[in-house]
């Protein structure tokens, strides 16, 4: 997440709470929320080049993990961890990137590197970073959207290995009109929205950090999949490796991430039991350390094989994906008095989101940008 200031800042905290309020549909909760429970805490990240966490997978050696786009220069790489949370192997950029906000691994062991942060919509094209097992130089791959610039935060793989995007506040999904290819720019097309329950759990950002999508994951197995809002991870169950499908017809299930600092990774533990998290602390009072929390998840479940086809390993790029009406049907009703308080609550969100908004504005120390 980039911050800016003056005019600028005020503009992009209107938007962001409008759409926030308006934009991002939401299901009624199908049942009584879950009792919130405090994560428990894995390993602290001592590194000092380490306060602005976006995006982390676990392997079976520990963790990767990404900085927001930083000015740092030797902040700028894919940081690998042992299981202690010490860096053991960071892995500059060939060239500079402009926002990275995610991270994803494929079946090879494959990372992606989400690089589609836009805080003041101003990208002309966002991009992936791709980095093979034992590489030590990630490969980069340009698209564009359709219908002009968006913020991201969250992307996933999907089972034919293209990746898919999720907008942040808007929760629209994007993948890649066709294969990846380098030096080129690969138009990317809307395939679908999600709609995700309501939610009361604390957050430092309040109603407005109960909707925007701040991180995904996937189960190791491919049978699940997570989006994470500052507040909650909300998990759905995959058929037949179609992702998309999952995100717009299921009906997910909630587990809340209660009062993290600024959490924007979500992350399964390899066996698939659990959710693992962690924050950013950038804006933290000195001396705040970002911690790798465990969170048990409700479809805690032995692993299964592969949902997707067989043999499937995240190529770059690869498939058309389904046209917008492929999201059909979300999975279950939303109830009239759902409605009606989906209503009164705008003006209350809007206002929440503007306050928010403008509070991580002031947590976060001013950045340069640049464009790509």
């Amino acid at each position: 997440m980039r911050t800016l200031d003056g005019t600028r800042t005020w503009r992009i905290a209107v938007g962001a709470a409008v759409l926030a309020a308006v934009a991002v549909p939401t299901r009624a909760a199908a049942g009584p929320a879950p009792t919130p429970e405090p994560g428990r805490p894995v390993c602290e990240v001592r590194d000092g080049r380490l306060l602005e966490i976006s995006g982390m997978v676990a392997t079976d050696d520990g963790f990767v993990v990404v900085n927001d786009g930083a000015d740092d220069e030797a902040r700028r790489r894919i940081f690998f961890l042992d299981r202690e949370c010490a860096v053991v192997r960071a892995v500059p950029y060939p060239s500079r990137p402009r926002d990275t906000e995610d991270l994803a691994v494929g079946p090879d062991g494959t990372l992606w590197v989400a690089d589609v942060g836009d805080n003041d919509r101003s990208r002309t094209t966002v991009a992936v970073w791709r980095l093979a097992p034992g590489a030590d130089r990630p490969e980069l791959y340009r698209m564009s959207y359709p219908d002009g610039a968006h913020d991201a935060e969250a992307m996933l793989i999907t089972g034919d290995g293209r990746p898919l995007i999720v907008t942040k506040f808007s929760a629209t999904l994007y993948a890649p009109t066709t294969a990846l290819r380098r030096g080129a720019t690969v138009p990317l097309a809307k395939v679908g929205q999600v709609r995700l329950p309501g939610s009361t759990t604390s957050n430092p950002f309040g109603l407005l950090g109960r909707t925007v999508i701040t991180g995904a994951a996937a189960a190791p197995d491919g049978s699940r999949v997570v989006l994470r809002t500052y507040a909650d991870a909300f998990e759905f169950d995959v058929t037949g490796g179609d992702v998309v499908a999952a995100l717009t017809r299921g009906t997910p299930r909630a587990t809340p991430l209660p009062d993290e600092p600024q959490g924007e990774s979500v992350a399964y533990s390899r066996d698939g039991r659990s959710l693992l998290t962690v924050s950013e602390t950038a804006g933290q009072p000195p001396g705040t350390r970002p911690r790798i929390l465990r969170y048990a998840v409700p479809s805690a479940a032995p692993s299964r094989p592969p949902s997707g086809p067989a043999g499937a390993t995240p190529a770059a790029g690869g498939g058309t994906p389904a046209p917008a009406g492929h999201a059909g049907g979300d999975g279950g009703g939303t109830s009239t008095a759902a409605l009606a308080a989906g209503g009164i609550g705008v003006v209350l969100l809007v206002l929440a989101g503007l306050l928010a908004a403008l509070v991580v504005a002031r947590r976060r120390p001013r950045r340069t940008s640049s464009t790509r």
